[in-house]
Order: C-alpha cells, then sequence, then structure tokens
C-alpha cells in the first residue's frame, strides 16, 4: 500500500513539473472576474444567460435538415454550446463554423473523446488505446503526450472540451456502461493515469473532465437506459469510488461531469439521480470535496435522469442542485423557460444563475474564443492523421501488451521451426496473423470462423497439432469488447483443447475475457485489450520477441490473473 502511495505521489511531481508552464490554472481563471466577460454578460438578456448553460446535440451523418434544424435552435435560443456525435471532420468543421456565425457569444463545442476523436470520427481520425489497454501501460509520460495530441487535435477540429479521462473504478467485471471505458480497478492506478491524461489535455489548451461523479465502475445497469440503484455505504464510496475525484480536484480538475444514479447513501429522496441532487452536486460535490470548477451533467436526454423527473423538471433540478452546464436538453428551449420562471419564483437565486454563467464565459475566455477564428479546413484530414500522432499510437500499444503465466516459451520462440498459427473467431486472416507468418521460415494459417461443425473442429485440431509451435489469436471482432466471448460451445472447447503446453495464446479481447476463455493451460498468454491493427502489431513484436512487454493486467480476473501481473 505505501509503496503504491509513493509511485503516486512520485508520478504526481513528474508530471506536475512537466506541466508547469501550461496555461494559467483554469479554475482560478474561471472564479476570477474579467472584463471581457462582465462586458459579453451585460449584452445578453435573462433568457441568453440562462442559454449559456446549456449544450445542443450535434451530428453531420444525420442529413442537411437536422443539420440545419439545430443551427435554427442556436439562432433562436442563443444556447452556450454543442455535444458534437458521430459524421466527419471536415463536414463537423464546415458546421461548426455555419453554427459560429448564429451565435451571438463564441459556442463552447464539446465531445466525447475518451480514446481520441476516433471514438465518435473513426473513419477518418486517430483512434488511441481504449483506457482500459492504457491501464496496462507502465508510463505516465505516453498518456500524457496522448493528452497533448489530443487536445491539439480537438483544436485543430474547432472543439474546446473534452469529456474524458474516465475515473470510474471498475470493479464490475459486468458493468455494461463503464468497463473497458475504464483504466482499471485499482484506485490508485485510475488515479495516476486519468492524471497524466488530465494534464496533457490541459496543457495542451482544452478542458478536460472527470466523469462519472460519484463513481459508475460498480453496477450492471446502463444509465442511458435506465437508473441504475447504488446501495453501497458512505464510507465505501468515500474510500473507494470518489477516491480519484477527491485527488485530481485537489490537481486542479477543470470540469466534472455528474452521473445519473441513485445512491441512498448520498441522498435517499426516492429515485432522485445524483446528476440533479443538491446534496450530492453542492453539499458533496463543491462544498465537501471542494470542486469550483466546471459542473457538467451527463446527458439530460438519457432515460436515467428523464425516466422518474420529465417533462423538463429534471433540467430545473440541475439548475437547483448547482449544475454550471447542462448537455444535451431533451428540450433546451422548454428548460430555459422554466428555469426562468423557477428564478421568477424565487426557487432559483438569480445570482447562482449569474455566478454560473460568469464561469461558462470565463472558460471560453480561458480557451481564446474572444478572439474566436473559423476553422480553416484545408488539409484537416492530414493534419488529424499525422505521422507522430500514428507513432504515438504504436508506442502506447507497444507499452500496453501484457505478458501472461510466463514468457518462456516466448523467450524461446524460433521463427525457423514449423509453426501453426490459428485465428480464432474472425472470419479471415488478421494483420497479426498475416504480419507474423511474413516472419516465420515455415508456417501454416488456420482461420476458426466460429461456424465450423464439431467434427471439422475435431481435424483442425488434430491437424494443427501436428506442427511443433503453435500461436493462437482468439479476437473479439465486436465495435466494443465485451467481458464475455461470443465464441459457440465448440469453438470454446477448441480453444481450450489448443491451448496447450506447445501454445501461445494471443487475446484480442477484453481482459475479463481471461476468466469466460480457457487459455490457463498454454505455455504462454499474450494479452493484448483489444482487436485494433496497433494491437495486433504490438503483439506480433512481442510475440517475436523484438520488444519486451512491460504491460502490467489493470484488473483482477480471478486467483490466476490477478491485477499488477505480468512478465
Amino acid at each position: 500500500m505505501i509503496k503504491k502511495l509513493l509511485s503516486v505521489a512520485l508520478l504526481f511531481v513528474t508530471i506536475s513539473t512537466v506541466t508547469a508552464q501550461r496555461k494559467l490554472d483554469f479554475v482560478s481563471f474561471i472564479n476570477n472576474q474579467h472584463a471581457w466577460v462582465d462586458s459579453v454578460y451585460k449584452a445578453l438578456t435573462p433568457k441568453e444567460r440562462i442559454a449559456q448553460l446549456f449544450l445542443v446535440r450535434a451530428h453531420t451523418n444525420l442529413g442537411q435538415a437536422y443539420i440545419d434544424s439545430v443551427g435554427k435552435v442556436i439562432e433562436k435560443e442563443q444556447l452556450g454550446g454543442l455535444v458534437v456525435f458521430q459524421g466527419g471532420p471536415v463536414r463537423h468543421a464546415d458546421m461548426f463554423n455555419n453554427y459560429q456565425k448564429k451565435a451571438k457569444v463564441p459556442l463552447l463545442i464539446t465531445f466525447d473523446g475518451e480514446w481520441g476523436l476516433g471514438m465518435r470520427l473513426p473513419d477518418s481520425t486517430v483512434s488511441f488505446p481504449y483506457q482500459m489497454t492504457l491501464g496496462a501501460v507502465q508510463s505516465g509520460q505516453l498518456i500524457y503526450d496522448m493528452g497533448r495530441q489530443v487536445a491539439k487535435d480537438f483544436l485543430r477540429m474547432g472543439m474546446h472540451f473534452n469529456f474524458a479521462p474516465v475515473v470510474d473504478i471498475n470493479n464490475n467485471p459486468k458493468n455494461p456502461v463503464i468497463n473497458f471505458r475504464s483504466f482499471g480497478d485499482d484506485k490508485y492506478n485510475v488515479t495516476l493515469k486519468a492524471k497524466a491524461y488530465m494534464d496533457g489535455m490541459v496543457s495542451g489548451g482544452i478542458i478536460a473532465s472527470l466523469k462519472h461523479f460519484p463513481g459508475h465502475g460498480d453496477t450492471d445497469v446502463d444509465s442511458h437506459y435506465d437508473l441504475p440503484q447504488l446501495n453501497f455505504t458512505r464510507e465505501r464510496l468515500d474510500t473507494l469510488e470518489m477516491y480519484p475525484f477527491r485527488e485530481l480536484i485537489k490537481e486542479g480538475a477543470p470540469a466534472v461531469m455528474v452521473a445519473h444514479m441513485h445512491i441512498p447513501a448520498l441522498d435517499n429522496t426516492p429515485n432522485i439521480p445524483s446528476s440533479i441532487s443538491k446534496k450530492v452536486v453542492t453539499n458533496l460535490l463543491q462544498k465537501e470535496l471542494g470542486f469550483s470548477g466546471l459542473t457538467v451533467t451527463d446527458a439530460m436526454d438519457m432515460k436515467g435522469v428523464k425516466k422518474f423527473f420529465p417533462n423538463g423538471e429534471a433540467d430545473v433540478m440541475a439548475i437547483e442542485a448547482g449544475v454550471d452546464l447542462l448537455e444535451v436538453s431533451e428540450n433546451s428551449g422548454r428548460a430555459i423557460a422554466l428555469i426562468e420562471k423557477a428564478v421568477v419564483s424565487g426557487r432559483i437565486k438569480q445570482s447562482d444563475i449569474d455566478k454560473r454563467v460568469k464561469k461558462v464565459l470565463a472558460a471560453k475566455y480561458w480557451l481564446g474564443l474572444n478572439n474566436y477564428r473559423p476553422v480553416n479546413t484545408a488539409g484537416l484530414i492530414k493534419d488529424l492523421n499525422s505521422p507522430s500522432s500514428q507513432s504515438l499510437v504504436q508506442r502506447l500499444a507497444d507499452a500496453a501488451v501484457t505478458v501472461l503465466k510466463s514468457d518462456k516459451k516466448i523467450k524461446s520462440f524460433d521463427k525457423r521451426e514449423q509453426t501453426a498459427v490459428v485465428a480464432v473467431g474472425v472470419p479471415a486472416a488478421q494483420d497479426f496473423e498475416k504480419g507474423l507468418s511474413k516472419q516465420l521460415s515455415e508456417y501454416k494459417v488456420f482461420v476458426i470462423t466460429g461456424k465450423e461443425s464439431e467434427d471439422e473442429l475435431k481435424d483442425l485440431l488434430k491437424e494443427i497439432r501436428d506442427h511443433r509451435q503453435i500461436v493462437m489469436a482468439v479476437h473479439d471482432n465486436r465495435a466494443r469488447p465485451r467481458s464475455t466471448s461470443d465464441l459457440g460451445e465448440d469453438t470454446r472447447a477448441f480453444v481450450s483443447k489448443l491451448a496447450g503446453r506447445r501454445t501461445i495464446s494471443v487475446l484480442f479481447t477484453n481482459a475479463y475475457a481471461l476468466d469466460d476463455l480457457s487459455v490457463d493451460r498454454s505455455s504462454a498468454i499474450v494479452m493484448a485489450y483489444q482487436n485494433d491493427s496497433f494491437m495486433q502489431k504490438a503483439a506480433i513484436k512481442v510475440v517475436l520477441g523484438q520488444i519486451h512487454a512491460q504491460g502490467k493486467l489493470p484488473v483482477n480476473i480471478n486467483k490466476r490473473f490477478e491485477n499488477g501481473d505480468g512478465f
């Protein structure tokens, strides 16, 4: 325990030194008075001031009619900013330029980019490794560099605010909504990695947001579809779920996103989501933990918040609770009118609205939006896919690969030896099988799609076992890696039988799949965490001994595979 605390403290010191020259401290900045902020504030009507607290959904993949409809809302209501979803970089930039022309005050453009722009724009921008993969990386500097690059990409596209990092501690392997989006199940490692990522983004000039307060890591309900119930004690929440938030708030976290979860230990009002609870937002987050940055809700159109508080009441309660920015209200026009009425009736103090509006305007000032310039789309795609960015992705992948059980077979692996290269769970050989085969003298590639009959698998097993060396790669080809494999019973049995003493098993899967697939008898297990090409390339280097695996398992799987394991 002491060793872990020391390592976290040392990394904080190292990264703080690296970021000492970053821009003026964000939290102090937005809580101070600025002439530009005051002048803009005075120019706004009471309704326009409230509108600065709202972020509207924006897409470019839903057609021009949708883009135009959002533009009309921005022009009519003069909202504070956007939450950007799917589309294309150039189309997005053109949309931003168009929307900014309609706004009296430059729009704050936010984005869910936990693994960079590729999270929402995967076809034409860079995706960095998932946070669970980064949880295995032992270099804080690499993750800091990633944060800097993400900030550079955001600013190049005309965006300012990333809803990342996730600081939820994923101690529930069955978590349907966080899972691989978390750095892991160790609160110290989560805090350490989140600090590096956060500092990289802020020093790069954008706002970073911790999420999902007070901790969404141990739930089996997705708040997009229902309201999760967390029946933990206050002591448990203090010592585990809230630990990263508390420590990173001390380190200057610019923003915190509050989750839609019902937590009786914090507020026993029936079915009240934490996002609209004054006891959670004002009393706990802002007063007790001392947070004075931007407080943001999770999306207000999620069923986790609107199920029990429909028709705009949740929007009013969020402001009443102490929130600064409301993300994706179901109906922003209705919400603004309701909040205006609540101010007139005395339910919400005018001074509270004024303070929050000025914080939002100060954030825009910190970002330099007082000197707003349109996005130049010339060369945009090229700039967002720079060689340096691609190189960083690969260095992160190389640093994440984790070898479990033993590395003896890897050390003795012979490229000249007769080798069976087996791909499981995909329709054709992937980059791993193709790249590995190119460097072998004598080999045969076998592809197990998962559709083979039991007899076919028996014949394949016999043929594969005739080879002196076996490398079996299990792929999870789904868009997001899950804790359990989707392989059928016969294919699972095949994997179990093939995972013997001559076999190096390579898993391009969620780390939790180690408990779902029987590969324990393998001579070595290479955990590569996700099926992306950069992880496949990194795994080739490890199997061939071109790099030494440095990753450490970021979660506890079972008694055989525990957090911190890795050769």
